[in-house]
């Protein structure tokens, strides 16, 4: 990529950010990518047309494969969502199917009930309050720009990433290393699934904001397991195995309520938390209910799958569970009807 057209698409990518400076972008460009100028509307492949999303809004996201919409959830949610989470930490309610996890730095011994122990809750499908999170008509309003109107929740995450400065544990196991969603699912086609990831709190790379890599989701889904990290690696956190590092990367700084909706195929991850405090966030993968299971045997996501299966085997005691089963469980239908997933 020349000059011109580099500094054309980091200027792009900072007016959407709403960035004053290149601060939050770092030096390294992707090769071959196109003008925005260049698109027509039959090559959308990403978004679909409902008079939501601007025409420079789906110009961007099927360039780079993610879209900020700021401010786009209230204080007000943020707050239940929060004091959901903190009941959760305490003991205080158990939903079905939940899963609490800890940092692999916090051992079983210390282990007190509290959101200092917890990284984060996924699965909360069958908590009413976290799972208002995946219905807000602000939320959905956008989902349907990239599934269509037949919508599934299918995975829900709230994050804690916990304090990991050199004057806290300094390990660096609040990092999560660059990844594809997609590796984790076994449902298709990829265009039809879509993350909604909000900001809690001002994040930025001080308390381990996200880091995308713009245009990958044009890639294929690459090898993942987990990386070769010194002090541990937390569970379920696998890493792309090969990947570009010429490509160009955005550090997501979010204020709380601001949204970011990526496809599953780009690459992402985010950094350590360097401050003294938890950083939170609440996610959930959405899909369009026309999406078929895939069988990933014998692929690259056979490894994780395996994984799931143990995992949720050995919590409920479930014998000769499939995968689809599991993501069966998981998914809920938010608007439309339940038609395939």
């Amino acid at each position: 990529m020349d000059r011109n057209r580099a500094s054309a698409r980091l200027s792009v990518l900072l007016r959407h950010l709403g960035c004053r400076s290149a601060g939050t972008i770092i030096a390294h460009h992707t090769s071959g990518v196109g003008s925005l100028a260049s698109f027509h509307p039959q090559q959308f492949q990403y978004t679909r047309e409902n008079n939501v999303l601007s025409l420079e809004q789906r110009k961007f996201y099927e360039e780079n494969g993610f879209l900020v919409i700021k401010n786009l959830v209230s204080d007000a949610d943020i707050q239940r969502f929060r004091n959901e989470f903190e009941r959760i930490c305490r003991e205080e309610v158990k939903p079905l199917g939940l899963s609490v996890m800890r940092d692999v730095t916090i051992a079983k011994s210390e282990y007190v009930p509290s959101e200092k122990v917890v990284s984060k809750v996924q699965d909360f499908q069958e908590d009413e309050e976290l799972f208002r999170y995946c219905s807000l008509p602000e939320i959905l309003k956008y989902v349907e720009c990239f599934t269509g109107p037949n919508i599934m929740a299918m995975h829900t995450m709230l994050i804690n990433k916990p304090p990991d400065s050199d004057s806290v544990s300094g390990k660096k196991t609040s990092r999560h290393p660059l990844h594809q969603d997609l590796h984790y699912f076994p449902f298709r086609p990829s265009n039809s699934i879509v993350c909604a990831w909000t900001a809690m709190e001002h994040i930025d790379r001080n308390n381990g904001c996200l880091v995308v890599l713009p245009g990958t989701h044009k890639g294929p889904l690459k090898p993942h397991d987990y990386p070769q990290w010194e002090g541990g690696v937390n569970i379920m956190f696998h890493g792309i195995q090969d990947y570009d590092e010429n490509n160009a990367r955005v550090h997501l700084v979010m204020e709380k309520g601001d949204t970011v909706f990526f496809h599953p195929l780009l690459i992402h991850g985010s950094g350590r938390n360097k401050s003294q405090g938890f950083r939170k966030a609440i996610s959930c993968h959405f899909a369009d209910a026309n999406c078929h299971y895939i069988d990933v045997e014998g692929t690259s996501q056979e490894n994780i799958a395996k994984e799931v299966v143990n995992m949720v085997s050995k919590k409920h005691g479930f014998k000769d569970i499939t995968l689809k089963d599991v993501w069966t469980f998981r998914g809920r239908v938010v608007k439309g009807e339940r038609i395939n997933l």
